[in-house]
């Protein structure tokens, strides 16, 4: 049944194994294995599974069966996972109609993250150009100045602060706004809806619902806005885009890519803002390097993307178009294929001491905002950001460490990432 958006279907967990009705027949050395349970065990701050270590090594590719959807395999290496998402042969569109993998009873449509070339490109291309390495460049030195004004009225609050709520929500929420064209002002109700799309079972279903509909409904408000008024921002641009040319993008689509980019664009670096400091402030020496060693943000950055497991749980399955051998396992056409970011990013043959933090890492093809067509759109943004707030942080705020034991902090549940609901710190 469907009710704005939502497919209702498979009311539970699928027994582990089961041949679904019409699907192609297996063999005994691809299916032979139950499907396993997955996730393996509820996320723990921010560690990574063990089990995740032994998979690489004996069983890179592993069926599993997430809380709802039918079985669906499991990569877990580096080069594996790569394959998964660039390769043309495993698709995103392929997922429609089908009983997806997922952690909720419910599918909603997925807009462009359902999509496939040719038609996600020529979505993506009309947001691409906001989100250029030059075009964020531009925006350092604001952000720098909003960093500043945000830690600034930190320190004049006094400690211990919550760095959640004086930095790490505020800051994200306010580059994306300059950078659509959307009222700061409205942030606390469209930070609210924004959950809808990365809950789990953090919101009951009809609330999650509600949630996306009225932010839906809020993006048209503002693209019918830009229709009176037009403007030089990305919604603006989009607009124009959408009554030039009708053919390049509908309605909905104009809508649902707006409200996409509104809630991505801070939704995760709002959460992954707090996991940085968090594993900077319970390892010493590392923030005393920082300290030492400011050059060293960017790279640090990036290997914290790799470091941090971002996500709780695997999404988005792919589907083989065809026959392919992946992991030493033939994978047949029209079952869905499930990665691992976190595995693939402590794959020790791509990174020597994987399960260290090493702040000068050379090479690190981390793979925090994906591979091929769905990579992060916004990845340079979030890169950006992460590195002005690390930086601002050890310029104002040096003596910077946890108001409160490490055990007694709160971690959000029920969502498709991991993190800190507050983050107390004193100076």
């Amino acid at each position: 049944m469907t009710h704005r958006g939502v497919v209702w279907s498979g009311s539970a967990r699928e027994p582990a194994g089961r041949q679904r009705e019409g699907a192609s027949p297996v063999t005994e050395t691809t299916h032979a294995t139950q499907a396993r349970p997955y996730p393996f065990s509820d996320p723990h701050r921010l560690d990574v599974d063990p089990r995740y270590a032994g998979l690489r090594r004996d069983e890179p590719l592993v069926r599993v069966q997430l809380p709802f959807g039918e079985p669906a395999w499991l990569a877990t290496r580096h080069a594996d996972v790569r394959t998964v998402l660039g390769d043309p042969r495993f698709s995103r569109a392929a997922a429609v109609g089908r009983d997806e993998p997922r952690s909720v009873p419910y599918q909603r449509e997925s807009g462009i993250l359902g999509m496939d070339p040719p038609e996600h490109s020529r979505l993506r291309r009309l947001a691409a150009k906001a989100f250029t390495a030059r075009r964020v460049e531009e925006l350092r030195p604001r952000t720098r100045e909003l960093a500043d004004e945000l830690v600034a009225g930190m320190i004049s609050a006094g400690s211990p602060a919550d760095l959640v709520a004086h930095l790490a929500t505020p800051l994200p929420i306010r580059v994306i706004c300059d950078l659509l064209g959307v009222p700061v002002a409205d942030q606390d109700r469209f930070h609210t809806w924004s959950e809808a799309i990365v809950s789990t079972t953090s919101l009951r279903p009809e609330v999650a619902e509600s949630y996306l509909d009225q932010l839906l409904s809020y993006m048209a408000g503002l693209i019918a806005k830009r229709r009176v008024t037009p403007t030089d921002d990305l919604i603006g641009a989009m607009v124009r885009a959408r009554d030039e040319n009708a053919d390049r993008l509908t309605e909905d689509e104009m809508v649902r890519l707006a409200a996409g980019l509104l809630a991505a664009g801070h939704e995760t670096t709002v959460t992954q803002i707090p996991n940085l400091v968090y594993v900077l402030l319970t390892e010493p020496a590392v923030w005393q390097r920082l300290l030492d060693e400011p050059s060293l943000v960017p790279s640090a950055v990036e290997e914290l993307l790799r470091f941090i497991p971002l996500g709780a749980t695997s999404a988005f399955a792919r589907y083989a178009l065809t026959d392919v051998e992946l992991g030493g396992v033939l994978v047949r056409a029209g079952e869905p294929v499930l990665v691992s970011i976190p595995s693939a990013n402590r794959d020790e043959t791509v990174f020597p001491d994987a399960d260290r933090l090493v702040l000068d890492r050379e090479t690190n093809p981390h793979l925090a905002f994906g591979h091929g067509p769905h990579h992060c759109i916004g990845a340079q943004l979030a890169r950006m950001e992460l590195q002005v707030v690390l930086e601002t942080l050890l310029t104002r705020t040096p003596g910077l460490r946890l108001a409160v034991p490490p055990a007694a902090l709160t971690w959000k549940s029920g969502l498709l990432v991991r993190g800190l609901t507050a983050l107390p710190v004193n100076w």
